[in-house]
């Protein structure tokens, strides 16, 4: 197996663990320093008070549990630097991001609508953090670029990385419908946000790389020029031989 790390994956582990150590911990647990009433998702913040930061600043936060970063960040390094090293750096880390930041919002979307259907759920004012929404986006993309892989679920079962993500996917859907959308300490709405925000990248990116391949394609057919050499074209009338 391989243990590397890719250079964005490394610095983002290392920013995710700098702000929960250095902010979160010290500063906020330690100092009293009130720094995810600002930085994490509240969704009525976020709707209402336009803190519009939070759907990008909420995913290098975590709670104060070592085992919420800790296990986020594994995922981070072993699906992430398979990635990067797929796609290269820009697209990865913009993928990243706006799975991450998708999610969010698609959380913050859909706890309003569950306020509009329960107007006493306290939805909109509980916080969400944590890098899982961008994971569940890398852990789409992963199923779809290197599905055949076999994966060992646990260490244990054996099992196709395509059908592992299917799975995961439906245990989120069926969590979210048996909890409140909030999902009482787990963010369920936001996982598929995750799933849903890769996708969607995934399918615009495909759309606008098959757009710019088509524009080179009529590009090269306008420059395409007939060269005929009359010194050794036969009498006989056959066809140019030459074709740039």
């Amino acid at each position: 197996m391989n243990f590397s790390i890719s250079k964005t994956v490394k610095w983002l582990v290392i920013i995710n663990i700098a702000v929960w150590l250095g902010f979160q911990i010290i500063l906020e647990q330690y100092v009293g320093v009130s720094f995810s009433r600002w930085f994490a998702l509240y969704p009525a913040k976020f709707l209402y008070d336009f803190f519009l930061w939070q759907p990008l600043t909420y995913m290098f936060l975590h709670t104060y549990q070592p085992t919420h970063i800790f296990f986020n960040m594994l995922m981070l390094w072993f699906l992430g630097t398979e990635l990067e090293n797929r796609w290269g750096r820009k697209f990865f880390l913009s993928y990243y991001l706006i799975s991450g930041a998708g999610a969010g919002l698609i959380y913050c979307i859909g706890t309003w609508i569950y306020f509009l259907l329960k107007p006493g759920t306290t939805a909109l004012v509980i916080p969400v953090m944590g890098a899982s929404g961008a994971i569940f986006g890398l852990l789409l993309a992963y199923g779809i670029i290197f599905g055949e892989r076999m994966i060992y679920v646990m260490g244990v079962f054996p099992m196709k990385a395509k059908f592992f993500v299917l799975i995961m996917g439906l245990v989120e859907l069926s969590s979210l419908l048996t909890s409140d959308v909030n999902g009482g300490d787990v963010a369920y709405l936001a996982h598929l946000g995750g799933l849903v925000s890769g996708y969607l990248t995934l399918v615009a990116w495909t759309r606008i790389q098959r757009s710019m391949w088509s524009q080179k394609a009529k590009k090269r057919n306008r420059n395409l020029r007939l060269v005929v050499d009359n010194e050794k074209q036969p009498k006989t009338g056959e066809g140019p031989k030459y074709w740039n």
